[in-house]
């Protein structure tokens, strides 16, 4: 991932923070909705590393074959992450 935990978490504060001083937003409780956005931010944010371990996986079931056609590994990680980035509707 490319941001730290503690600055995901400081992120979906100020923005929580933010929204509410601009009244886009009201809550009873901002720890909650803190809690919510940071989750969302999370899990957005990691997309990008389960993309990166599906292609993997993927690679490796064909290394065999890569092997034997000499496919390069870094050329087919590519090809493959683009693929599944447009499975799931990604922007990377």
């Amino acid at each position: 991932m490319i941001f730290s935990r503690d600055y995901i978490g400081y992120l979906a504060r100020r923005t929580v923070k933010h929204l509410i001083d601009v009244k886009m937003i009201t809550t009873t409780d901002a720890k909650v909705t803190e809690e919510r956005v940071h989750a969302a931010l999370l899990d957005e944010l990691s997309l990008e590393d389960r993309i990166n371990e599906e292609v993997r996986v993927i690679l490796e079931a064909y290394s065999e074959e890569m092997r034997k056609s000499g496919a390069q590994y870094a050329e087919m990680f590519k090809k493959v992450k683009t693929e599944l980035a447009k499975k799931y509707k990604a922007v990377l």
